[in-house]
């Protein structure tokens, strides 16, 4: 096991700094570069009190501290590569190590890669979107400025999940209760029933290889594979009921899950309509298709995120794996920022889509000013109202819809790779914020430079 040090119970007095007695240099260059800013801007404490992190006096020692661990996700979302790379990296960079608050002795270099998604788990299960929100906005507040006022968009960050097609999931159903027989018929050491599955083996092989999939190919597939998956169903139902054995809590939902795809498949072959609710993966049974409408996606597999940016600073107000209308969020996504900020809103600026009548009525009434297009007769001063709307609309469109690609491309929320629901969540909230620590990071450095001065 490699000797690992936190750096933070030895107050910085261990020997790589005592030997060269140069830590002040060492911190100096760290701050310059964009972890540093990071490290600056953010409250790893505050953070880690949120979170619920303490260290557990049993079992074996973690070798994050409650700081490492929340420093390591930033730095997942910073650089965005795999787990095994990051420990790969994280083994041979000092600054990296003193991010996260440890030091890794050279010729016992960390090996178990696991450990960033042991810790991401543990990390989902006490997150608190709005808590943690409170608390880093609670220490950014200071470095920001017009705070009254506000933007607001939705996006959606999409789940790596290969396209679903009907057929695709239909085999994977076909698949999974194949091999789940297989195992119940040798450990029950009974005959494993006749099946026509390793024909559909080379028929759905031949089929996946075809380059274009005509109409008649797709529905004779469909129909043999719907056939194929309701005798499985039949079969495992009957090996359940004449044998007695305890199932997993995870093979209880599986089933579950498939027994809704075949029913709505079959209803979707029936009537050649979607169904509501659609299940589109059987490993992310919670994701939804989004119909987003647009040039090269219409429709997206994630989460939809309805957020709010208070100069340049970007928030999560709402987040959830099924379509919603954003537009019906207005008056939440304002008292959202109200509370973060404790600053009245007075200027807005969001797309068309929020511009309903009830939108209008609050905004006129909270005296907001908008970029709504106007309805109704011109008023007195409609120059200085074009002017303004004009205004507020280039900022919103520059500034925040230009972050969500800042966040997709640079922050690793291009496709979201975690495996469950709740890491999900914590990966998006991470790279959201790991950007906003770097932008306020900036400010706080620059605003020292300005001092020292």
């Amino acid at each position: 096991m490699p000797k690992i040090i936190r750096l933070s119970e030895f107050q910085y007095e261990i020997p790589i700094f005592t030997i060269n007695k140069d830590f002040d240099g060492f911190y100096a260059q760290f701050l310059k570069t964009h972890l540093g800013k990071i490290y600056l801007s953010t409250p790893f404490s505050e953070l880690g009190q949120a979170f619920k992190l303490k260290d557990s006096k049993k079992g074996t020692h973690c070798y994050f501290s409650p700081k490492g661990k929340i420093a390591l996700m930033m730095l997942k979302n910073y650089y965005g590569c795999s787990d095994k790379k990051l420990i790969e990296l994280l083994n041979g960079n000092i600054f990296m190590q003193f991010f996260c608050d440890i030091l890794i002795p050279i010729n016992k270099p960390l090996t178990n890669f696991k450990i960033v998604s042991q810790i991401r788990v543990e990390l989902s299960k006490g997150l608190n979107i709005r808590k943690s929100q409170e608390i880093l906005a609670k220490s950014w507040i200071p470095y920001m400025k017009d705070l009254d006022k506000m933007f607001t968009d939705a996006t959606c960050y999409e789940s790596e999940v290969r396209f679903p097609t009907n057929q695709k999931l239909l085999w994977e159903c076909v698949q999974w209760n194949y091999k789940q027989m297989e195992s119940l018929c040798r450990i029950l050491q009974i005959k494993l029933p006749r099946t026509k599955y390793l024909d559909w083996c080379r028929r759905y092989n031949e089929y996946s290889k075809k380059r274009k999939k005509q109409s008649k190919y797709r529905t004779k597939v469909t129909r043999g594979l719907l056939k194929l998956l309701y005798k499985l169903n039949g079969e495992l139902n009957k090996i359940e009921n004449q044998n007695s054995f305890v199932f997993t809590l995870k093979y209880k939902q599986q089933r579950s899950i498939i027994t809704k795809v075949y029913q709505q498949q079959a209803q979707i072959f029936k009537t050649g309509k979607s169904v509501p609710d659609r299940i589109v993966s059987i490993s992310k049974s919670y994701i939804r298709p989004i119909v987003r409408g647009k040039e090269v996606k219409q429709v997206e597999f994630g989460a939809k995120v309805n957020k709010i940016q208070i100069d340049g600073i970007n928030f999560i107000e709402h987040i959830q794996y099924r379509a919603f209308n954003e537009g019906t969020r207005l008056q939440s996504s304002i008292f959202c920022a109200q509370n973060l900020t404790k600053t009245k809103i007075k200027m807005l600026g969001a797309d068309a889509i929020y511009a309903t009548n009830k939108n209008r009525t609050f905004t006129s009434g909270c005296k907001i000013q908008s970029d709504f297009v106007r309805k109704g007769k011109a008023g007195k001063n409609e120059e200085q109202r074009k002017i303004l709307a004009r205004e507020i609309k280039k900022e919103r469109s520059t500034r925040l819809e230009g972050s969500f690609g800042k966040e997709k491309e640079h922050y690793n929320l291009k496709k979201i790779k975690a495996k469950t629901k709740k890491s999900e969540i914590l990966w998006i909230f991470f790279g959201i914020h790991t950007a906003n620590a770097l932008e306020i990071g900036r400010r706080i450095f620059i605003k020292s430079l300005n001092i020292a001065a």
